[in-house]
């Protein structure tokens, strides 16, 4: 089991995430994953920046950390064409240590163009043509795909990396997993599900990297870690399709309106306890996850870096990673 960093683009100014990967990698962190959203889940969290720009401070900024997308979706707000032209620079600047990670999108981030929020089974369609456009365009050569849901026409991508770009893709849902095994070098989960991970092992993933975010909110006390995860992080507690579904973060903050700190702490690991971190990251290495990258809610990275360094990462493999 290798742990990682949440990047977490919804809660901080683009500034403040490209520190705390400098920070995440001199606390010993290998790998990190920025999220990619046009909106926060709610308005409390405040913040959203284009992850393109960001990444391209991570890399001037970092020398070891492995960096991917958690995840971005390149079928609606953006054109694969244009998100591969963007994933091929990121990893032009990160030289072997950049990923793109993938998925079906949230209607919170896609309905921003003005365009129909499809069916799950038309985004996961979408998703797979999207990355086979990708994928061709990663060739080099001068390339056109008339598809389904997608036109490109004599498009060259001419700034490429050295080697080849990784794409990982996310799944909450069985049928997601069966797709991230048949088209994805790796698969991105939320949720220490073992039916998730054996349709991506039986769809052809089963010797591919398995990454898995796992939320916590370390404070000086228990009490502290719950306050803070109930005011930054309530949609944690939101189960079922809301969280692809709702469209505004308003709508997400009425869809919560009604969550507790008990709902919140049955999800999140709050507090100092190390066990209690440790404890969560075992839930995913026994389904079958072998990459965990936690997201620190709220304002103190600092403390939740410092904690991990002496606490938590003496306990797992993380100096070398590659997806």
């Amino acid at each position: 089991m290798e742990l990682g960093y949440a990047i977490s683009s919804e809660e901080h100014r683009p500034l403040d995430l490209v520190r705390n990967a400098v920070r995440a990698e001199e606390a010993g962190f290998g790998f990190a994953l920025v999220s990619d959203h046009f909106h926060p889940w709610i308005d409390r969290q405040g913040e959203s920046p284009f992850v393109w720009s960001v990444l391209g401070g991570i890399a001037a900024s970092t020398e070891r950390l492995v960096v991917g997308t958690g995840v971005t979706c390149p079928i609606l707000r953006i054109h694969p064409a244009i998100v591969a032209q963007a994933a091929a620079t990121a990893a032009a600047m990160l030289p072997g240590r950049f990923f793109l990670g993938v998925g079906t999108g949230e209607n919170l981030n896609e309905h921003v163009l003005g365009q129909r929020w499809p069916a799950t089974y038309i985004r996961r369609e979408m998703l797979e043509e999207a990355v086979a456009v990708m994928r061709l365009l990663w060739n080099g050569g001068l390339e056109s795909h008339r598809g389904r849901h997608f036109t490109v026409e004599n498009a060259r991508i001419y700034t490429l990396p050295e080697e080849p770009i990784d794409v990982l893709v996310a799944a909450g849902g069985v049928e997601a997993a069966e797709l991230a095994g048949r088209i994805g070098d790796g698969l991105i989960g939320t949720a220490p599900d073992e039916t998730i991970i054996d349709a991506f092992e039986d769809a052809g993933g089963a010797r591919k990297p398995r990454y898995a975010q796992a939320t916590v909110c370390w404070a000086e006390s228990e009490g502290e870690a719950r306050r803070t995860a109930l005011e930054w992080w309530p949609n944690a507690a939101l189960e079922g399709p809301l969280g692809q579904e709702l469209p505004l973060p308003s709508h997400f903050e009425e869809a919560v309106a009604m969550v507790t700190e008990d709902d919140v702490a049955r999800v999140i690991a709050c507090g100092p306890d190390a066990d209690s971190h440790l404890e969560l990251v075992d839930k995913y290495e026994k389904a079958g996850y072998t990459h965990v990258y936690v997201h620190q809610v709220g304002p103190d990275q600092d403390g939740f870096l410092d904690f991990y360094a002496s606490e938590i990462l003496p306990r797992y493999s993380s100096a070398t990673v590659s997806p």
